[in-house]
């Protein structure tokens, strides 16, 4: 892909197109503040560079109907969401439509060159499969801050080696077209704005429960992200106070009290102190407890891991209340691999908000579960890149 819009209008039609699909010039028109006139002058010059194509006759709407435009149907974009122990790697696309899907288990402590060489090599095996000739453009999430604009991970806390390591330039140099890099967060929530249960929201927070927790924000359609990218990192807001030591050098964060790695370790002692003889067993059996060994015991009624979840997603509504409280969003998603603990973690999280915010904040406020699961961050990395080619260079 070597053209991108000329102005702010044929970017406001490539998106129109990316996000509800072929469409009408008349129905184009009808969401544009253009003449008809001038809106035919923008569709022909997008017409002339291949970035969309026509795509058969419209239905009528009185008088002489016209032709549909669709974006150009070569088009790939490259969708990776890295995590802390596994990476999703994905092809869709112009409209954003997954049309191959990896899964491969890693960990994100190997550093960026280990990392990439398996990113890479699921590339490869998904343009080897004849899903693409090439990729337009790739978006890539990580789990750490990122500092946006130069696409670079900052001091990310479970990300040793990371640290300033160029990423957006690098995979560039690999993969052959641009690149855009953010929190995977970010990615989640953009995911579940596109395709998920957030279509229709334009103000609403996406809470990522995994590994470590960060929270992405969600502002007139547009993801928030701070001055320097570090919005959204909730998981190191204070908890509790002089609590538990954590991997960012604080005490008490949310995330060393409840995440996917603090869920797993205050399991394996609930199992040592013969708190749960459900969790012994499993402790027996595999060596080692996750979140997936909770949610399990949980389901089979064991009263300690009940209380292991209800405890962390009250901790978890805490300070999630308190985000509502600032923002007043019109929507709270929880999403992110701890969510296999299901409706008793919502639950407790829910209590929690309700209880502790205004009522003027939380009188229609949903707080739902993502519908995406593990492909919200690979279509939000899509979109991510979409969103950056889509627009005038």
């Amino acid at each position: 892909m070597t053209a991108r819009p000329a102005n702010a209008h044929q970017a406001r039609l490539l998106k129109l197109l990316r996000d509800q699909g072929p469409n009408s010039r008349a129905q184009l028109g009808d969401q544009i503040d253009l003449s008809r006139s001038k809106l035919a002058v923008e569709v022909d010059r997008l017409l002339e560079t291949g970035l969309v194509v026509a795509d058969g006759l419209a239905a009528s709407r009185g008088g002489r109907r016209s032709h549909n435009i669709r974006l150009a149907p070569g088009l790939r974009f490259l969708g990776v969401d890295i995590g802390a122990t596994s990476v999703d790697v994905a092809v869709t696309n112009a409209e954003l439509e997954i049309l191959g899907h990896l899964n491969h288990p890693l960990d994100v402590r190997d550093g960026p060159v280990a990392v990439f060489e398996q990113v890479l090599s699921m590339a490869e095996k998904l343009r080897n499969s004849g899903l693409a000739e090439g990729f337009d453009g790739a978006g890539i999430g990580v789990p750490g801050p990122v500092r946006f604009p130069e696409g670079v991970p900052v001091a990310p806390p479970i990300m040793p080696g990371w640290d300033g390591f160029p990423v957006r330039e690098a995979l560039s140099q690999e993969l052959g077209c641009p690149v855009m890099v953010d929190n995977d967060v970010n990615l989640m929530a953009m995911g579940e704005m596109h395709a998920g249960v957030a279509r229709s929201v334009g103000d609403f927070l996406c809470v990522k429960i995994g590994t470590g927790i960060g929270c992405g924000i969600v502002v007139g359609g547009a993801v928030h992200r701070g001055v320097t990218g570090s919005a959204g990192d909730i998981g190191h807001i204070q908890a509790v106070p002089d609590g538990r030591p954590c991997a960012c050098g604080n005490r008490g964060c949310l995330e060393a009290h409840f995440s996917g790695a603090a869920l797993a370790r205050d399991a394996v002692e609930a199992a040592r102190q013969d708190l749960s003889a459900e969790l012994a067993l499993r402790l027996e059996t595999h060596g080692t407890l996750t979140a997936v060994d909770v949610a399990a015991a949980a389901a089979a009624g064991d009263a300690t891991s009940l209380e292991l979840i209800r405890e962390g997603g009250t901790r978890t509504g805490q300070v999630i209340a308190g985000l509502v409280s600032f923002f007043n969003p019109g929507l709270v998603v929880i999403g992110g691999g701890v969510t296999g603990l299901g409706h008793t973690l919502l639950a407790a999280i829910r209590t929690q908000v309700y209880r502790q915010s205004l009522p003027l904040a939380t009188g229609n406020l949903p707080i739902v579960l993502g519908e995406l699961g593990p492909t919200a961050g690979v279509i939000g990395a899509a979109r991510l890149i979409s969103d950056h080619l889509f627009s005038p260079a």
